[in-house]
């Protein structure tokens, strides 16, 4: 239910309208970091101050949660429930400008709790009413706004999924998008360290009974709008992927066709949609363009994977104009190469990169 997680210095070239000037990347470790295949550093945002945030994997294989500065120094932290074997641990996905980390831990039972981690590190733990206490379920935050407006979901007893938003007051709304199935896998879901803006607009993916996915959209007022993106496959893992919102309500995302490709887009607030293929994306199954982070002008990045299962980087502009680059020391095997997830309003993209060895590696451009 979550955005898809894919486990040469730049060749950048320069497509579409204007001049985009390359940019710098810089690469990073997170303390602690593993240096197998499968461990390693993952950054999953960054703030307009230039704060990247994330977790890395030890070399046990655990989950710790980080805070890297402009500056490049390290904050590492675990959840108070946290398991402490391979593939437990602590997930950071969202940090706001008051500096509350929202993610969620996998505790030695392997049930999943949402946590924020205040600005001077102190813990609350969020189990969302209804949420599954068996191994695989429990309740996963993804979002925080800057008014402390925490979204997520989770998995019942049933296995089902239902998104939440949890208010500073502490009263949750627990709500299902329409047509969202109601068997083991199914359910709805939120987008992930960008799917709630300032607004409380909320987005994510719904799942039908027949397994095929949805956007949503839901507005403050509790109205929620399902949406499919041009193209979308009606089959069984096909469809729309929302990836997050900004302040002006525009959603960036992929969906994926009948044959399994994925297909870039950007939903402007009045439903229309922009397409987005990179050139150079592959055209099969799980390949394709995958758009993932949006800022306030409607610049996008996110990586596309090409026919050899390589993933390299791009960023467009809000006017078209496409950069596709890769990080240094990317590699160019299968499920390797570069992965932007998010952007800043100056333009920043922080992701991560997989090397030869499928260890991953944070980097931040243009910082």
């Amino acid at each position: 239910m979550n955005r898809l997680y894919a486990w040469k210095l730049m060749g950048s070239f320069i497509l579409g309208c204007g001049l985009m000037h390359a940019q710098s990347i810089t690469t990073f470790e997170a303390p602690g970091a593993g240096t197998a295949a499968g461990q390693g550093t993952l950054a999953e945002g960054i703030t307009a101050s230039g704060q990247a945030f994330g977790y890395y994997m030890d070399g046990s294989g655990v989950a710790h949660g980080f805070l890297r500065s402009a500056h490049g120094g390290f904050t590492t932290f675990d959840a108070p429930d946290a398991g402490a074997a391979m593939g437990q641990g602590t997930f950071a996905f969202s940090l706001n400008p008051a500096g509350v980390v929202v993610g969620y831990s996998i505790d030695p039972s392997g049930v999943m709790h949402g946590f924020e981690r205040t600005a001077v590190g102190t813990f609350t733990i969020i189990d969302a009413p209804g949420a599954g206490t068996a191994p695989g379920q429990g309740t996963f935050g993804y979002n925080i706004n800057a008014t402390g407006t925490v979204a997520g979901f989770f998995f019942d007893s049933a296995m089902v999924a239902h998104a939440y938003l949890l208010p500073p007051d502490d009263t949750f709304t627990i709500f299902d998008a329409l047509g969202a199935g109601t068997s083991a896998g199914q359910g709805t879901g939120t987008a992930s360290v960008i799917g709630l803006n300032t607004a409380a607009t909320l987005t994510g993916p719904s799942i039908d009974s027949n397994n095929v996915l949805h956007g949503y959209v839901r507005m403050s007022d509790g109205t929620i709008t399902s949406f499919d993106a041009p193209g979308a496959g009606t089959g069984p893992g096909q469809g729309t992927d929302p990836a997050g919102v900004n302040e002006q309500g525009t959603i960036p995302g992929f969906a994926f066709d009948a044959n399994g490709a994925a297909h870039g887009f950007v939903r402007a607030a009045n439903g229309t949609f922009a397409v987005i293929n990179i050139p150079g994306a592959g055209s099969a199954a799980g390949q394709g363009t995958f758009v993932q982070g949006i800022n306030p002008s409607g610049a996008v990045t996110g990586y596309d994977v090409d026919a050899s299962g390589v993933a390299h980087g791009f960023a467009r502009s809000a006017t078209g104009g496409i950069v596709r680059f890769d990080a240094p020391g990317a590699g160019t095997g299968p499920g390797q190469g570069t992965f932007p997830l998010t952007n800043t309003p100056s333009g920043a993209i922080t992701g991560y990169l997989v090397d030869a060895s499928g260890v991953a590696h944070g980097f931040v451009r243009g910082q």
